[in-house]
This record gives structure tokens, C-alpha cells and sequence, in this order.
């Protein structure tokens, strides 16, 4: 999740570091069992009536992009990860390789 996003006109799509702790809410939330959240290939994200957002001006199609994926980022986020962990050879713990392999299998 990018919580420091911009908009097509360069606008911040989240309010800043002072609404942080309305998605520490959520997190939370999240391990109470009680919150809910929607599966994305990058793992679970608030859905859009999740988050407390009294008092806040943020419009839905800004929410809406707000907890989108970014899949061709993504995918190219996966490739600096894969070129990372080339540097470590077989020092690599075998779980970090399947975890990449499976966040790049999610991503298509």
C-alpha cells in the first residue's frame, strides 16, 4: 500500500502523516478480526468503508485510487526485489525466493 500517492494534478490523494493512525486503526482492527479488508495480489487492503474517514475531504474516486493496485508497479517493484536477492546467491532463505515467486505469480 502507498499512502503517499499523488493525483494526475500532483494533489496528495491521502491527507498526510497526522491521518496516519486512522489506517493504525485499521490495522488493528485488521488482527481483532473485525475489520473488513479485500484481497489484492499485494495482500489484503482496507475496502473503502473501513477506514474512518470523519472529518476528513477526500473524495470517493480519490479513496478509490487510493486502494487500487498499481500491478505494472508492482510488477517492476518485483524486478529490483529479484535483483536484490541476486546479490545474495544461495545465502538467499529459501522463503524470501518463494515469496517473491509468489507475489510475482498474484501479479500475473
Amino acid at each position: 500500500m502507498n499512502w503517499f500517492r499523488k493525483d494526475a494534478n500532483g494533489k496528495w490523494l491521502w491527507p498526510g502523516y497526522g491521518e496516519n493512525s486512522r489506517v493504525l486503526k485499521w490495522i488493528c482492527e485488521r488482527v481483532e478480526g473485525i475489520a473488513k479488508a479485500q484481497q489484492t495480489p499485494i495482500g489484503h487492503l482496507p475496502t473503502p468503508d473501513a477506514l474512518d474517514l470523519s472529518g476528513l475531504d477526500i473524495s470517493a474516486s480519490d479513496l478509490k485510487q487510493l486502494l487500487s493496485v498499481d500491478v505494472a508497479g508492482w510488477k517492476k517493484e518485483a524486478e529490483d526485489i529479484a535483483a536484490y536477492y541476486a546479490k545474495f546467491g544461495d545465502k538467499l532463505p529459501t522463503a524470501l525466493k518463494q515469496q517473491l515467486g509468489d507475489l510475482r505469480k498474484r501479479l500475473g
